[in-house]
């Protein structure tokens, strides 16, 4: 691969001017594909051949009136009064309200009786004849318009429902944060710049391709939104990333004298193998997602897959172009930092301080990180997944305000009502039955109400509502979602929005075991064929299991917890979003192997030169310390940005990536690899001899590239 690469960072600084302007036409024609054939992301949260998504299609054909998306409509009368004395003003806007465009019915809080005790609030329901993801732009806004009379005669109006689930959802206002951050490391890094916006620049041109693809895509298919912020998020990291490895090595071959086409070249050949092997690893560990067969996790991996195909890309033909039209502009000064670096004048710089604090005890400093990461992994084993409702929504939105005044008023299980459907054939009388199953469904231990029955057009079919004592996120509320099913055998089935999302946390609890199973034999067959070591993959991979456990331990301890949960934002603690542990295997993961690469191939470059193992553990993480430090920091600071203005949904995902890329880089790869390395000597290299006839070479450390450009190759550095 490493000699492919060579050939094609070759092409392509020989062909600069339409490399780039291939790269412009790629983004315009992208923008407007999804400036004209594009459409708005929408949320799915399907399951399909799951229980209650087969009991939700049988209610969307027996019961077409009532398998869309409602909403619901709180009204609150001011303090002394009684919500009765405004009846004319509630009535008169939920008849205006049932005249809207898609609405099935609406059901007022008088007939219903869901008025609370002291009479204050009132609780009407909005039906339509679609799903969330189905509802015309503008649905929402037109509904809240309708009650502007109940404003005026002083009543509060909120609105929520599963209508409302992920609408109004917070902006991302901070990841220009994130990306100030990234240019300052990159300033530090580089001492330059003009080096430091490459990687920039040529990340977000990546990213405005991707965005601009997966809008256009939208306009065909369902993608949830936070399909495209995940790609933004990963997009963003790996293309600043990617970028930096090859012009870092760029610009360490400069210091060391070599012409800038051959050492254009060569670092896409050796630093270019490296990033497309890594973002190899993300993109099948990504794209692994689709095996759980839940749609929202396929599309949310294969967008983030795609963000990655283009970084990768980007780093492999758009640099080596730009490098090309920079010239000798980024060869470093004599006598500057980088040219020291290159001459192997690191011992005195943060990085050989840090390697010779590392190695000096390696088997304590090895007993040190492992024994500190288990620690913080303790919190994991009390990790509650589910999915989010209003309830995590901002508290300043509708939606949370409607979904805390129900609560309060009529019991948190109001916020979550179970749909109940009863196959009545062969009971004889089916009203009779229907009854009598409601009566018997009322009695269940953590029922606080179940609905009158409603009977299907053929008689076959009863459904009805029942509310629990206790809301969607409690563990009680599963418990009576299985003694629901329980009372009428196997012709009893519930659904609805909280059943849906108790059946899919189930699915990704049950997968998430085999996912990583999946995951921990790929990195280590993986590394096993890049380093041909058994010391290196086994270490690897075990401190990539030690920072998972890690990082869903601080995940434990902010979003359960609710530590340091006002600093980041957390709307309300409680079950982390469920999908989260699977896409955090998944992306941590590729970059995990990532920096382990970049890192142990300079250590096995200086040991295949014959080096003591001891010295090419410290001369190797001298020469790629620095800019791994840089770029774990540049990832940590774009997911952080994320965490500030993300939604329920998002935040918890781009805090995750933030603790685990910290955690990763500098205690597992910066810190445990290369101790273990130092206190296992020649061992760290070891590999049978039959393992090593049977193994193929992949080169990733670029070997191969021992010989020069051709002549013809070596194009006059052009200065434009």
């Amino acid at each position: 691969m490493a000699a492919l690469l060579y050939r094609l960072g070759a092409w392509t600084y020989r062909r600069r001017r339409t490399v780039v302007v291939a790269w412009l036409a790629v983004l315009v024609a992208a923008g407007a594909l999804a400036a004209t054939a594009g459409g708005p992301y929408r949320d799915d949260f399907s399951i399909p051949g799951s229980r209650a998504q087969q009991t939700l299609d049988t209610v969307a054909e027996r019961f077409p009136a009532s398998s869309g998306a409602s909403a619901q409509v709180v009204f609150v009368a001011p303090a002394g009064h009684r919500v009765t004395e405004r009846r004319a003003v509630i009535e008169q806007t939920l008849g205006a309200a049932a005249k809207l465009p898609q609405v099935a019915g609406v059901v007022d809080p008088f007939t219903a009786k869901t008025v609370s005790a002291d009479g204050r609030v009132a609780l009407a329901n909005v039906g339509y004849h679609r799903k969330r993801a189905d509802l015309a732009d503008g649905t929402l806004a037109a509904l809240e318009d309708v009650f502007g009379p109940g404003r005026e005669a002083g009543l509060r109006v909120e609105f929520g429902g599963s209508a409302y689930d992920g609408a109004d959802e917070s902006g991302h206002g901070t990841e220009a944060a994130g990306l100030l951050i990234a240019l300052v490391v990159l300033v530090i890094t580089f001492g330059s710049l003009v080096t430091a916006g490459l990687p920039l620049l040529t990340a977000l041109l990546g990213v405005g391709v991707t965005v601009a693809g997966l809008t256009t895509v939208a306009g065909m298919l369902t993608l949830p939104p936070t399909a495209p912020a995940l790609a933004l998020m990963l997009g963003i990291a790996v293309g600043i990333d990617y970028a930096l490895f090859i012009v870092a090595r760029h610009r360490s071959q400069l210091a060391s004298g070599m012409a800038v086409a051959e050492s254009a070249a060569r670092a896409t050949g050796t630093a270019g193998t490296a990033v497309a092997f890594a973002g190899l690893t993300v993109v099948i560990a990504l794209a692994g997602l689709t095996v759980v067969r839940i749609p929202f996790l396929t599309a949310m991996g294969l967008a983030a897959s795609a963000a990655v195909v283009v970084a990768v890309l980007v780093a492999v033909t758009l640099i080596p172009a730009v490098l090309g039209f920079a010239g000798d502009r980024l060869r470093p000064k004599p006598g500057s930092r980088a040219v020291r670096h290159a001459a192997g004048d690191g011992r005195s710089g943060i990085g050989g301080r840090w390697i010779r604090l590392v190695t000096r005890r390696p088997l304590v400093t090895t007993l040190a990180v492992v024994a500190a990461l288990g620690v913080m992994a303790v919190p994991a084993t009390g990790l509650r997944l589910g999915l989010t409702d209003n309830g995590s929504a901002p508290a300043a939105s509708t939606q949370r305000q409607a979904y805390d005044l129900i609560a309060a008023a009529f019991g948190p299980g109001f916020n979550g009502p179970l749909l109940v459907l009863a196959d009545l054939a062969g009971s004889g009388d089916g009203q009779a039955a229907a009854t009598g199953l409601a009566e018997r469904l009322g009695a269940v231990d953590g029922v606080l109400a179940a609905g009158r029955p409603q009977l299907s057009a053929d008689g076959r079919y009863a459904m009805l509502t029942v509310i629990p004592e206790t809301g969607p996120q409690d563990e009680r509320t599963e418990r009576v979602v299985a003694d629901l099913e329980a009372v009428g055998g196997g012709s009893v089935a519930v659904t609805g929005v909280t059943a849906i999302g108790i059946d899919i946390s189930a699915q990704l609890e049950a997968s998430l075991v085999s996912f990583a199973l999946v995951v921990v034999g790929l990195a280590l067959l993986l590394l096993l064929l890049a380093f041909r070591s058994l010391v290196v993959p086994l270490t690897a991979t075990l401190g990539f299991l030690l920072s998972v456990g890690a990082t869903l331990g601080a995940v434990v301890v902010v979003f359960q917890w609710g530590w340091l949960a006002d600093l980041v934002g957390v709307a309300r603690t409680g079950p982390v979003i469920s999908f989260m542990p699977i896409i955090l295997m998944a992306v941590l993961f590729g970059l995990a192997m990532d920096y382990q690469v970049f890192l142990v191939s300079r250590m096995h470059e200086e040991y295949a030169h014959g080096g003591d193992p001891g010295r090419a553990v410290s001369r190797g993480f001298r020469a790629s310390a620095r800019v791994v430090a840089a770029a774990a920091l540049i990832m940590i600071s774009v997911f952080a940005s994320f965490v500030p203005g993300g939604d329920a949904t998002l935040k918890p995902i781009a805090f995750a990536l933030a603790v685990g890329v910290l955690l990763d880089a500098f205690l597992v790869r910066m810190t445990l690899v290369p101790a273990v390395l130092a206190l296992t000597r020649h061992g760290a290299w070891w590999l049978p001899r039959w393992l090593d006839r049977v193994l193929p070479n992949l080169d990733v450390e670029g070997v191969q590239l021992s010989r020069p450009v051709p002549e013809h190759s070596a194009v006059p550095v052009a200065v434009v």
